[in-house]
C-alpha cells in the first residue's frame, strides 16, 4: 500500500474559488534609502557652482553701479568747479572737495553737497574721492574764503578694486573724463591731456 503525502490546497481549487494566489513583494515596505555620500558631494557640488555664479554676477552687477556713480560723482565736481570759477574764485579753482562745500556768504549755498565735501578724500557708493591742486601764491582767496588754483585734478578709485569697482576714473580743469585700470591719483595733471587710459565720451 502506498503512502499519501498531503501537499496542502491546491492554486486555484475550491478554497480560493479557483482565484490565484500568487504573492508579488509589498512595494516600500523595506527602509527608506537615503543619499550616498557620492550623492550628497554631487549635490553640494552644484550647489557651490550656482552660489558662484550668483555672487558674481552681483559683484558685477554691483560693481557697474558703483562705477555709473563715481562718474556721475566726477561729472558733479567738475560742474561745481566750473561754477566756483565762473562766480566766486575770479577764474580760478577750488584746491580740495571741502572748499566746494564752503557756503558763499551772500547766498548760503555751496558749489557742492555734503556727500562730497566732508573730508579732502570721501568714500560714496564703493569709491574714493580727492580733489588735488597746487594753490596759487599770493592770490586772493575765493568768495568763500578758499585758497584758489589755475587748475585742479579729480580723481576717483575704487575703495575695494575688484570688488566695488574695477575702474578708476579722474577728470581735470579740461572737463575731460578718463578712465583706467590703474590709479589716477597724483598722476593726473591739473589740466590737458591725461596721459593714460581711456577718454570716456
Amino acid at each position: 500500500m502506498g503512502m499519501c503525502v498531503w501537499r496542502g490546497p491546491r492554486r486555484g481549487g475550491p478554497r480560493d474559488g479557483g482565484r490565484s494566489t500568487t504573492l508579488l513583494p509589498s512595494v516600500g515596505s523595506g527602509e527608506p534609502r537615503g543619499f550616498t555620500l557620492v550623492e550628497l558631494m554631487i549635490v553640494l557640488a552644484i550647489i557651490g557652482i550656482v552660489l558662484a555664479i550668483a555672487f558674481a554676477t552681483y559683484r558685477n552687477m554691483h560693481a557697474r553701479g558703483n562705477e555709473a556713480s563715481a562718474i556721475a560723482s566726477l561729472r558733479s565736481i567738475a560742474a561745481a568747479q566750473w561754477q566756483f570759477a565762473q562766480t566766486c574764485g575770479s577764474q580760478k579753482y577750488a584746491t580740495s572737495l571741502p572748499a566746494l562745500g564752503q557756503p558763499v556768504p551772500q547766498t548760503g549755498q555751496a558749489f557742492l553737497s555734503p556727500d562730497l565735501t566732508l573730508a579732502d578724500q570721501v568714500e560714496k557708493s564703493g569709491y574714493l574721492f580727492k580733489v588735488t591742486a597746487k594753490p596759487l601764491d599770493g592770490a586772493p582767496p575765493a568768495c568763500n574764503g578758499a585758497a584758489v588754483a589755475d587748475g585742479y585734478a579729480a580723481t576717483a578709485d575704487p575703495a575695494t578694486p575688484g570688488l566695488s569697482g574695477d575702474r578708476f576714473f579722474a577728470i581735470n580743469a579740461d572737463r575731460v573724463l578718463y578712465e583706467d585700470t590703474d590709479t589716477y591719483l597724483e598722476k593726473m595733471p591739473e589740466e590737458g591731456n591725461a596721459g593714460k587710459g581711456t577718454e570716456i565720451k
